[in-house]
């Protein structure tokens, strides 16, 4: 049977990836740069142990004096350890130039992800700095992320709420620090009481007479009867929606799932209200579809409503909910024959099409020997000239195959050509955005924009969880995988 490949990836833009431009670089240096990522790379010398950063046009900016690790930190910041002399063991921050931002000093940091930020460890006390070197809330007993915008200070055994400008956000004193998700907590103040507070420290919701499990759902909270570890779900003004009698609860997007006797039953928070369902358990599809759980009883799946209507019974091997072109589309399977349906359940393929990929915006699909390009948006199909066969179990998130003339290259999802069709064969490695091309029995390495990563002259290849090593007589090469972003494979 053939085997459908979905293939959900983010659009591939047409900049130098980090990884050809730190190969080009080291070729132009003589010196291997590694760690290029948004316009800069560190070297290190072996011989010295000094270390260095280089700009996108391969200028040296910065040539460390110490025996020295350099770091990049965030855009044009870095972090300089220095391993040896009267400096050693000292870390300072400094720009791509050198300039110490934050002096040389015995000093560990902690930053928060895409935040020029840092909370700054010295001698048992902490402070926060931007990434200017701007001294922003001074030396404090303890300082700690609450969340992407929100600190808890600590001075005189007391915690209050700081935003990342060094502002303190309201006088409400806590004993503890706490975490924020989605500008929430659950503050206990004992067995079956405590508060919801918001980010700015307003109680949201005050808990009397309930243990509580999850508030991710607030204004709806799971709670547990911690004596026969069962899970229930009340408001935030702690009226009772279900009682405690559940064996499991999970909280979703939409729903908080709970299950039962291996039954389960979904709470909708648009209408406030459980649905009790005769299956094991369901999976959200879109627009109030969900499908059933495949289980050793019965390895098919169905297709339901909230209210256990049946849409599509359970005779189906593989059922998925897709987003095309910013549209939902409802994929299904059952022994050979394969459906997309719209959002209306209505489906959008001509009879005789058979599907063959699927991408973010477009699918690629085969009638006879024919393969097209199809926009289930519009209803077009687009004949893929030339094409002649899809590589098989192939799960690269582009069109790897052959072409009329038996060679291998690689094509968008729009049917255009981005490898050319000049190889013999070409073997590509899941999550990674490198594979290998061979060409006259001899191998190299390219990637998903047709980057040469090292010539077509080796004789062997040997991948591994890290790369790609290459080998021709005495000579190796390593070729780092890089990983595919923004990806989910389902085969």
């Amino acid at each position: 049977m053939k085997k459908l490949i979905f293939v959900l990836f983010s659009s591939v833009c047409l900049a130098q990836t980090d990884q050809y431009k730190q190969i080009l670089l080291t070729k132009k240096l003589g010196k291997e740069v590694h760690s290029y990522s948004k316009g800069y790379g560190m070297i290190s010398d072996t011989k010295t142990g000094k270390s260095g950063i280089v700009d996108s046009l391969g200028n040296i900016i910065f040539d460390s004096p110490f025996k020295s690790e350099i770091s990049h930190l965030w855009k044009n910041r870095f972090i300089l350890r220095v391993k040896a002399g009267s400096s050693n063991g000292k870390t300072a921050l400094i720009d791509e130039k050198g300039k110490e931002l934050i002096p040389l000093d015995q000093f560990k940091f902690r930053t928060w992800e895409n935040k020029d930020r840092l909370i700054y460890s010295k001698k048992g006390k902490e402070c926060f700095y931007d990434f200017n070197g701007k001294l922003i809330i001074p030396f404090s007993e303890k300082i700690v992320f609450a969340s992407d915008s929100r600190l808890f200070v600590k001075n005189d055994g007391v915690w209050l709420i700081y935003d990342f400008d060094g502002k303190k956000i309201s006088d409400r004193e806590f004993t503890d620090d706490l975490r924020f998700y989605k500008g929430r907590t659950f503050l206990t103040k004992g067995e079956k009481s405590g508060e919801i507070i918001d980010n700015n420290g307003k109680t949201l919701s005050t808990i009397s007479n309930h243990n509580i499990d999850n508030i991710n759902a607030f204004p709806y909270l799971v709670t547990l009867d911690t004596a026969k570890n069962r899970y229930g779900i009340i408001d935030e003004k702690e009226n009772v929606i279900s009682d405690e009698i559940y064996e499991q609860a999970f909280v979703g997007r939409e729903y908080i799932y709970l299950t039962k006797d291996d039954k389960v039953s979904i709470f909708s928070k648009k209408e406030g209200k459980v649905y009790d369902l005769d299956y094991h358990y369901v999976n959200p599809l879109f627009n109030g579809l969900f499908k059933t759980s495949q289980d050793q009883k019965n390895l098919k799946t169905s297709v339901v409503r909230l209210n256990g209507e049946i849409v599509f019974p359970k005779e189906y091997d593989r059922i998925e909910g897709l987003s095309i072109a910013g549209e939902k589309y409802l994929y299904l399977r059952k022994d050979d024959e394969e459906t997309l349906l719209d959002k209306n359940l209505k489906s959008v393929l001509n009879d005789d099409y058979e599907i063959e990929k699927i991408f973010p915006n477009t699918l690629i699909v085969r009638k006879e020997d024919t393969y097209y390009e199809f926009s289930p948006k519009d209803r077009k199909y687009k004949e893929l000239k030339g094409f002649k066969e899809i590589k098989p179990s192939e799960l690269y998130p582009m069109l790897v195959g052959k072409n009329i003339d038996n060679f291998y290259g690689v094509m968008d999802e729009e049917g255009n050509e981005v490898v050319p069709f000049i190889y013999d064969d070409i073997t590509t490695f899941l999550g990674s955005n490198e594979f290998v091309v061979k060409k006259d029995n001899k191998f190299g390495v390219t990637n998903h924009k047709n980057e040469p990563l090292t010539e077509v002259i080796f004789e062997k290849y040997f991948p591994d969880k890290k790369g790609i090593k290459l080998t021709k007589g005495k000579d190796t090469e390593f070729i780092y995988f890089t990983e595919q972003k923004d990806r989910n494979f389902i085969d």
